[in-house]
């Protein structure tokens, strides 16, 4: 399997890697093959970023491409352009680094673009998340990422009777977690990357939540949310006891320590690697308000006043195209953000993942969920609200709504703050408003 769908791909490195460093410390810097500066939060390790910059001298020559972390980003850009000496030419980073800026008019309109670009296959959701809450469009979705579920046929031979394992209710999620237990000596099948860095946050921020409550923030200490809280409590007592030591599920998986787990899809990678045929990647189970899901989004944006627009929007051009979205699935494990067909010859998650997400995706009663929009730094904070009301209310048995209401003032003093409207799936707001 290539070493780009081992790695943390759309996830960021906990260190920084020497671009990065730089960058910290100078605003940014280039790779040294001088052209157009591309500018980019994406790929900053520095095995991917060369093999990126390997991509994109095949395909788009005379672009530069230059790494930074998310928090000097925004102020690189805003900086330049106000000082009406913008040196970048191409911006790449997620919904929650362009979306900022095209609300503060730091980006083009990419309208025009867009419809140059034809039918290419772009989701409405993407389509929508691109034009920030106007009707214009201010980046073109570049590459994707979500969470799945994964599960090995030991695993699969107790899903419940008539459960359709591409179309899971978390009841008869939790159903088939008894049964697994239970026909394993008592022993749960089921894992949950509740590690020190594990990503299981993202679990009750995307998935749980959304699918009970129908939001994530505004909905945070509704009644609804107290139901999936008491769900959680259910389904962790049918998952393996060493949960909590769990980073990256597809080690567990992989070694047989769990026969099924949800992580994100680059820490799944590895786990149907010798034995492909008897894995199975699953959509996200739905709850009463819907098929929940978090989609990690990445998008092309060009600053106002580029010194080079033209070759800016050839370039995006270039890198949604379907071929060049497949050597990015090749080299980096990002997941093409178009309709486009995966080819066979893929390594044997990538194929797997792609039906998933695909299925995740397109379900009638999907609803799309962000990571957090417009945090900046304090991302990490907000974060840390969801995981110790994880500890709280799963692990040491408190009370939910207490825990929630407590919780609740917390997460409400970081937004108040901030001062910043809410992100998918909650509606958008000027302030967002625990509710």
């Amino acid at each position: 399997m290539p070493a780009a769908l081992t790695r943390r791909g759309l996830l960021r490195s906990a260190g920084l890697g020497v671009a990065a460093l730089t960058a910290a410390c100078t605003g940014f810097t280039t790779s040294g093959a001088g052209g157009m500066v591309f500018l980019s939060t994406q790929f900053r390790p520095a095995d991917e970023a060369e093999r990126f910059r390997s991509l994109l001298g095949r395909t788009a020559p005379g672009v530069s491409y230059v790494t930074i972390e998310e928090s000097p980003f925004a102020g690189q850009v805003r900086t330049q352009v106000d000082a009406g000496a913008t040196k970048i030419g191409l911006l790449g980073g997620l919904h929650g680094d362009l979306a900022p800026l095209a609300d503060d008019g730091y980006v083009e309109d990419l309208t025009g673009l867009l419809a140059d670009l034809g039918a290419r296959g772009w989701s409405a959701d993407y389509l929508r998340l691109a034009r920030a809450g106007t009707d214009r469009t201010w980046y073109i979705p570049w590459a994707t990422a979500s969470y799945l579920l994964a599960a090995h046929a030991e695993a699969l031979a107790h899903l419940p009777s008539g459960a359709d394992a591409n179309a899971l209710t978390y009841d008869q999620f939790l159903d088939w977690a008894i049964a697994a237990r239970r026909a394993n000596g008592n022993r749960p099948m089921l894992g949950l990357p509740a590690g020190p860095k594990g990503l299981l946050h993202r679990f009750v921020q995307g998935f749980l939540l959304p699918s009970f409550t129908g939001g994530q923030i505004t909905t945070f200490r509704s009644p609804e949310a107290v139901t999936a809280w008491q769900y959680f409590r259910e389904l962790w007592a049918n998952c393996a006891s060493s949960s909590t030591g769990y980073d990256f599920m597809q080690d567990a998986l992989e070694g047989g320590e769990v026969r099924m787990a949800w992580d994100h899809v680059v820490r799944l990678a590895q786990a149907p690697a010798r034995e492909p045929q008897d894995w199975r990647m699953l959509p996200a189970p739905r709850g009463p308000r819907g098929l929940g899901y978090m989609a990690v989004v990445t998008g092309l944006a060009v600053p106002k006043h580029s010194p080079d627009p033209g070759l800016a929007q050839r370039t995006i051009s270039t890198l949604t195209d379907p071929s060049t979205q497949i050597e990015l699935l090749r080299s980096n494990g990002f997941f093409p953000s178009i309709d486009t067909a995966i080819p066979d010859d893929l390594p044997p998650a990538a194929r797997l993942e792609a039906d998933a997400l695909r299925r995740q995706q397109r379900a009638p009663d999907a609803l799309l969920s962000l990571p957090p929009v417009g945090l900046g730094k304090r991302e990490g904070e907000v974060s840390k609200v969801f995981q110790d009301s994880f500890r709280a209310i799963v692990l040491g048995g408190a009370d939910i709504r207490a825990t929630l209401d407590q919780q609740a003032g917390v997460l409400q003093g970081i937004l108040d703050e901030l001062r910043v409207p809410c992100w998918a799936p909650d509606p958008a707001a000027d302030l967002c408003r625990v509710g």
